[in-house]
């Protein structure tokens, strides 16, 4: 008895070099009736050469990366092609008999100057999984909807406006991504996607949310952060199964109680001057919103609170009752000490002074408070200053982006890395340090990337040392004032909750 085997062809990344004659080489092609799947990945290829399309039997086709700036029509003869990759090249359409790839399930085109798709294109109707971010999309064709076995549609960073009305069609739809396109409203016809469980619609100009998004009951993850939105719909309700809410940077002065109980809900950079009462119940912050940092005693599940760039200038002594409080930042406020019943906050593992502070811990020592002559701890780094840049605004992440400058920035983005503290002396010895990038959930803001590292560190203890619910607190840029009676300035709060 025989078993047939995959045969797998696999070029060395960078064996291909720009001015060769042959920049696939021929032995490949030796199989090229029982090869079923090739991968060309970053092999600066400029040209695909015609032996490749003899490959009947080739299923998979994985080739980001290089510098293709055309897709043959020769595609046409991969008959039995299932999953095709040409991310990253300078492709800018696709051939109109594509839709002779009957097979296609999965196609990554992301990172590519891709102006329209053909009419063929929607005749890929076993296509479930679609990623065409950062492209120059200005519309989609409007029969998109014979696509019905859509799962995946990723959209990110195009130039849609609108969405075709045939797109009600993709009722197979779970995840849809229209993240940083030029959306003035929601489309309505999305509402009739019924089997939509993540929903990205950030980084576009709404300014407001229908109500009609409450009919879409099985979504789990919406994130409408870097919009105009001034106000939300009490029928978004509706949404019974939603459990990750982000709304920051938008221009909300208030939240309707019917939001509920989320897992991760974040507020943050809006107007708000108080929170929904049923959510405050439940991560055990007092219903006075407006005297939670003076009644912070209460909050005694909590283990991650930020509270940054808020003009404090002291911390009540309740603060020693958290005594499951492990991270901590007070960075950018007006602190000249510390209460000395921190000394009660055993499993303390970073307190953040400073946005320059290189250690998570930096000792402190105790001294007489000079008015009350009570013990206070203090250390180099008190009293706090206000930063130099304090009423400056921020440059936004979300400027147009520039055509001129797409394949300076599609090389560029062969390469992701950070400058995380800790590897410091391991760059300068050998560079950047690559890691891999999820967006999915949700990205942590730049300023509290090393709290956030503290952060997951801890979990991963608790987890493993059978700890239970983690609470997390972050209060930072809103406009939720202190009551009059402990303190007559404002503090800024913004408000990311995340319950894991």
């Amino acid at each position: 008895m025989t078993t047939k085997r995959k045969l797998i062809g696999r070029l060395v990344p960078c064996r291909c070099f720009r001015g060769e004659e042959e920049q696939v080489p021929k032995e490949i092609f030796s199989f090229e009736r029982t090869l079923e799947e090739l991968y060309l990945d970053a092999n600066q290829i400029e040209e695909l050469p015609k032996q490749l399309f003899n490959c009947q039997a080739l299923k998979k086709l994985s080739m980001p990366d290089n510098d293709l700036s055309n897709l043959p029509t020769t595609i046409a003869s991969l008959v039995n092609l299932k999953e095709l990759d040409i991310s990253k090249n300078g492709i800018q359409e696709f051939p109109d008999n594509i839709k002779c790839c009957k097979g296609l399930s999965v196609v990554e085109a992301s990172v590519n100057p891709i102006t329209k798709l053909p009419d063929g294109f929607t005749q890929l109707l076993n296509l479930t999984q679609l990623f065409l971010n950062d492209a120059f999309l200005e519309y989609l064709p409007a029969n998109f909807g014979r696509l019905s076995k859509l799962r995946i549609l990723e959209l990110r960073e195009n130039h849609l406006k609108t969405m075709p009305k045939s797109i009600h069609r993709l009722t197979q739809l779970e995840r849809l991504d229209l993240g940083s396109n030029e959306f003035s409203e929601m489309p309505e016809v999305l509402e009739q996607i019924h089997n939509l469980k993540e929903l990205w619609l950030d980084n576009n100009s709404l300014q407001s949310i229908p109500g009609s998004i409450g009919k879409l009951r099985q979504l789990r993850y919406l994130d409408l952060a870097k919009n105009r939105i001034e106000s939300l719909d009490t029928d978004i309700s509706g949404c019974e199964a939603l459990e990750d809410l982000l709304l920051s940077s938008n221009m909300l002065q208030h939240l309707p109680d019917s939001i509920g109980i989320l897992r991760t809900f974040a507020a943050d950079e809006n107007f708000l001057t108080e929170l929904p009462r049923e959510m405050m119940d439940y991560i055990y912050i007092p219903v006075c919103v407006c005297v939670c940092v003076f009644q912070i005693g209460n909050c005694k599940n909590v283990t991650v609170m930020s509270l940054r760039s808020n003009k404090l200038e002291f911390l009540p002594d309740e603060i020693g009752q958290m005594t499951k409080l492990r991270v901590l930042n007070l960075s950018d406020n007006r602190l000249k000490n510390l209460p000395f019943t921190f000394t009660k906050l055993k499993d303390l593992a970073a307190l953040w002074l400073s946005d320059n502070q290189s250690k998570a811990l930096i000792p402190l020592q105790t001294e007489a408070h000079p008015e009350t002559k009570q013990k206070v701890l203090t250390n180099y780094m008190f009293p706090q200053q206000p930063r130099h840049d304090e009423g400056k605004s921020v440059n936004s992440d979300s400027d147009s982006f520039n055509p001129t400058l797409w394949e300076e920035q599609r090389q560029q983005r062969m390469t992701v890395a950070f400058d995380f503290e800790d590897k410091k002396e391991e760059e300068d010895n050998s560079g950047k340090v690559e890691i891999n990038l999820k967006r999915y959930p949700t990205p942590y803001p730049e300023d509290l990337k090393n709290m956030v590292k503290s952060v997951q560190s801890l979990v991963g203890k608790s987890v493993h040392a059978g700890h239970g619910l983690q609470t997390v607190i972050l209060l930072t840029h809103n406009c939720i004032p202190i009551n009059s009676k402990c303190s007559h300035h404002f503090f800024s709060h913004s408000c990311m909750l995340k319950l894991q």
